[in-house]
């Protein structure tokens, strides 16, 4: 009551990670101290200069407010059905940024929400100059690799026949043999 009173109550926001043409990567719900006021924290964010600690709604990590590419007033966000929301006069499509890409530095990039319904994104890291990057020292195979069934190079020209094995040579035997060489 205190707080509130003394205007020094945290300040809720939507922490934005990424925003892209249409697109906000959304991490969620956080908040910000109100110091050196409440006042001075709302004008911080409305010029996007705020800088300080924001402590995440879920789980209560407090990360540094330079990993967000935008800290924006609960108010001033509205969420829309169908995984949209309405920002700054526009509407914008959301992705669910998850708890590992919160301290992410790099671009993230959207994929289908494998839990969500339809049309529900979540947001993942930019794995593609890794990949490209590996591909190009990687070493290449010379040819294609062909899977074949078991026993599919019997007809093989390189393969000899059983009949074409040679008869001489010790005899295998299978089981125990007596060796006689005891004596």
């Amino acid at each position: 009551m205190l707080k509130r009173l003394l205007g020094k109550q945290p300040i809720e926001v939507w922490a934005i990670k990424q925003v892209d043409t249409d697109l906000l990567h959304l991490c969620g719900r956080a908040t910000l101290p109100a110091r050196p006021s409440r006042k001075a924290v709302l004008a911080a964010l409305a010029e996007s200069r705020y800088e300080g600690p924001v402590t995440m709604a879920t789980g209560g990590v407090v990360l540094n407010a330079r990993l967000f590419a935008a800290l924006v007033p609960v108010d001033d966000l509205q969420l829309l059905p169908d995984g949209q929301a309405r920002w700054q006069g526009r509407d914008w499509q959301l992705a669910q940024v998850p708890q590992r890409c919160w301290t992410y530095q790099g671009r993230l990039v959207t994929q289908p929400d494998p839990l969500g319904g339809a049309g529900a994104l979540v947001s993942a890291e930019d794995v593609s100059g890794i990949r490209r990057q590996v591909e190009k020292e990687a070493p290449h195979t010379p040819g294609t690799v062909v899977f074949r069934p078991e026993n599919a190079n019997e007809d093989h020209p390189l393969v000899a026949d059983r009949d074409d094995t040679p008869t001489s040579g010790p005899r295998v035997k299978q089981g125990r043999e007596w060796r006689g060489d005891h004596d």
